[in-house]
C-alpha cells in the first residue's frame, strides 16, 4: 500500500461558499441537532459510539462546516488502539440535508485527513459506506482482523494508512485511547450562586 496522498480535485464553481473550521463550543447545540436528524434517535446506541463515549476528540480534529454562519457539517476524529497500533476513528460525518450537494462531507473528509497527516497520525478508521469512502483511500483490506465492541458489518469496518505500514498486521479488537471528555467549567457567577443557595 502507498502512502497517504491527497486527493486532487478541482471546486465546484457552481457550489454555494461553505468554510471548514475548528469545531467551537458554539456549535454544539447545532451540531447535536444535525447529528439528530441524520443518525435518528438511536444513534448513542450505536457500537462505534461506545468508542467516543466520556472521550474527548482527538486534539484540532473535530470539524465545523458553516454556510452563511450557519452549521452545514461536521466531522470529528477519536484516539484509538487498533489491536495495538495508534489510529484515530473517524465519525461521525454528517452533512445538512440543504448542503449536500455542495461538496462538504468530501471538503470536511479531506481537510480531516489532511491534518492527521500533518500531525503524524498513522492511520485512520470508520465504519461507513465502503464506496463513499473508497475515493478517499479507504479500504477494509486494513481493517479484516480487526473488531469493534458490539455488532458491526465486516464491509463496513474501513481503514486508511496514512503512513505506509501503519495498520500492517493489526488484529484484535479496536478500543478507545483519548482523552476523557472535559466537563464544562462552570462561570465564576453560577458557582457563587450555587454556593449561596
Amino acid at each position: 500500500m502507498t502512502a497517504f496522498r491527497i486527493p486532487s480535485t478541482a471546486p465546484v464553481r457552481t457550489a454555494a461558499p461553505f468554510v471548514i473550521r475548528a469545531e467551537r463550543a458554539s456549535d454544539v447545540p447545532a451540531r447535536e441537532t444535525l447529528l439528530d436528524a441524520c443518525f435518528g434517535d438511536n444513534r448513542h446506541e450505536r457500537t462505534c459510539q461506545r468508542l467516543r463515549d466520556g472521550r474527548a476528540p482527538a486534539a484540532g480534529l473535530a470539524l465545523s462546516a458553516t454556510r452563511g454562519g450557519v452549521l452545514v457539517g461536521t466531522l470529528r476524529l477519536w484516539h484509538v488502539s487498533a489491536g495495538g497500533r495508534d489510529a484515530l476513528m473517524l465519525g461521525p460525518l454528517a452533512v445538512a440535508a440543504e448542503a449536500r450537494s455542495l461538496g462538504v462531507g468530501a471538503a470536511l473528509m479531506n481537510a480531516a485527513l489532511m491534518i492527521a497527516a500533518s500531525r503524524g497520525h498513522g492511520a485512520v478508521i470508520l465504519l461507513g459506506d465502503a464506496p463513499y469512502y473508497a475515493r478517499f483511500g479507504f479500504s477494509v483490506a486494513q481493517t479484516a482482523e480487526l473488531e469493534l465492541p458490539g455488532a458491526f458489518a465486516r464491509a463496513r469496518l474501513l481503514g486508511l494508512e496514512l503512513v505506509d505500514g501503519a495498520l500492517h498486521g493489526a488484529t484484535g479488537m479496536i478500543v478507545a485511547t483519548g482523552a476523557a471528555e472535559r466537563k464544562a467549567r462552570r462561570s465564576r457567577r453560577e458557582r457563587q450562586i450555587s454556593c449561596a443557595a
